[in-house]
């Protein structure tokens, strides 16, 4: 029996890179590929890319971006984030090398997914500052099926 350890609040995906966040209710996640309809999906869509461990997909937890708002005052929305998939009632940082279910949708947890440059230029310097250690997880998609909104993160 698995063990539920969070819940899938929101998804977000987009087709330009640079281009806002989508909200979706569900959305495919295939291995080796990600989220379809994100742009990172269709290979020839950012050819330069290097696909590697944890490039598949990314999860950000909402209390996460709760926490930048009230201690940072600064208005953020998850999306903004530049991450797939929020979730709440679940430590990200502890799947860090562990398997685990979104929906139907088996996943690795590889790496943080700490704050970038493209992250800070599409909204700021301190929203960087302030989601280092806790910008969430990349992960690998070990298994193709639907991440729907609702859907319990469970322990494998």
């Amino acid at each position: 029996m698995s063990k539920r350890l969070g819940t899938v609040v929101s998804i977000h995906t987009t087709a330009t890179a640079g281009a806002a966040m989508d909200s979706v209710a569900s959305a495919l996640a295939v291995p080796g590929r990600g989220l379809e309809g994100d742009r990172h999906f269709e290979p020839q869509t950012n050819p330069a890319r290097q696909r590697g461990a944890g490039c598949d997909v990314t999860l950000i937890e909402e209390e996460a971006v709760e926490a930048v708002c009230r201690d940072y005052k600064v208005a953020l929305q998850p999306n903004e984030t530049r991450r797939n998939v929020v979730t709440r009632g679940i430590a990200l940082n502890h799947l860090i090398g562990r398997k685990f279910v979104v929906g139907e949708v088996k996943l690795a947890g590889v790496e943080l997914c700490e704050p970038c440059g493209h992250l800070a230029q599409l909204t700021s310097k301190t929203v960087s500052r302030a989601l280092v250690h806790r910008g969430g997880l990349r992960c690998d998609v070990l298994t193709e099926g639907t991440i729907r909104v609702g859907d319990a993160v469970t322990a494998v």
